[in-house]
């Protein structure tokens, strides 16, 4: 999914990863506390799509976003494209039974709301996942790219954060109850990444990459544990490092391929990408021989971290064949 020059690989990049698991056992939580309170009942489909103001955000957005993905659908009265593109996503989330909500934000009325998204023009969409943040598109969009837009934030929210859905009255659907999609099979390696994933959370990494390893040994093209190697690797990496001796070793010595290997694995593991990318690809362009190819294959490493539909990885691949050809 690439809805225009944005991407979902927030939700799955180096970065976020400990976020991720302290949203998902948030989510846990409130799931549990609305489940003791006596809700997670059965809901309307009129109640999938609301209108949301800024003293309604943190009860309408974030806190049921510990459930369901909430798409954002940034509109005003009189913005022409938002005629077309807010009715589509109203249908579509409907028609999604459950998976999605749907947010309708009005600009004029919510300024705040906007400052704080960043919003630049409308229609603007982002989603709230187990209360992060994530930009999906601007401007209209088709079917087609909401359909696959909404397939992914799906995806993101059962597998990251274990986001359940929304339970609709079958009677209140017009039409009656939509045909259920079919249970998938629960996979052979889940209980490997989950043990991979809770060792994370744990800090035991070492132990996280064993368990990615063994996921990969019976099944090298599984995308979650190549991910999760990748990641688990890289922390395990820099924990020992000293952050100030490394910089200072990087500035003082910007042909050494070790001291700037060593600087690209710390930016990346604080979120800074491009810095990390163009670092190395700056050092493939200085040298030579053995210590050029140990450079370039951490460059290819720190791209699996980040994710090879990203925006940065793509344009960095470019910038990596200019330097090495």
């Amino acid at each position: 999914m690439q809805p225009r020059n944005m991407s979902m690989s927030g939700v799955v990049d180096l970065a976020a990863v400990k976020a991720a698991q302290e949203a998902k056992a948030k989510a846990e939580q409130a799931r549990a506390e609305t489940a003791r309170q006596g809700g997670g009942g059965a809901i309307s489909p009129a109640d999938l799509v609301i209108d949301v103001d800024e003293a309604g955000f943190e009860r309408d957005v974030l806190q049921r976003s510990t459930a369901v993905p909430v798409v954002i659908d940034f509109w005003a009265e009189w913005c022409e494209p938002c005629k077309q593109l807010s009715p589509l996503l109203e249908r579509l989330t409907v028609e999604y039974n459950g998976r999605v909500m749907l947010a309708k934000i009005d600009v004029d009325a919510n300024q705040m709301l906007m400052q704080q998204f960043g919003i630049q023009g409308i229609p603007a969409v982002f989603a709230v996942v187990a209360g992060q943040a994530l930009p999906l598109f601007q401007g209209a969009a088709g079917e087609e790219q909401i359909r696959q837009t909404f397939d992914q934030l799906v995806q993101v929210g059962e597998q990251r954060f274990g986001l359940t859905g929304l339970t609709v009255d079958a009677d209140a659907v017009p039409g009656g109850a939509p045909e259920a999609a079919p249970e998938e099979a629960v996979g052979p390696y889940d209980a490997l990444l989950e043990a991979a994933v809770q060792a994370l959370d744990s800090g035991d990494l070492a132990g996280a990459v064993q368990a990615y390893k063994n996921v990969l040994a019976d099944d090298p093209g599984n995308p979650e544990a190549a991910l999760g190697l990748a990641q688990a690797e890289l922390l395990q990496r820099v924990q020992g490092l000293d952050p100030q001796q490394v910089r200072k070793d990087a500035a003082e010595k910007p042909r050494d391929a070790a001291a700037q290997i060593a600087a690209a694995d710390l930016d990346l593991v604080g979120g800074h990408v491009e810095d990390a990318f163009g670092r190395l690809i700056e050092t493939v362009a200085r040298t030579a021989g053995d210590e050029r190819d140990a450079v370039r294959v951490r460059l290819l490493e720190l791209f699996e971290v980040v994710g090879a539909e990203d925006p940065r990885v793509i344009a960095a691949r470019r910038a990596l064949a200019r330097a090495l050809f």
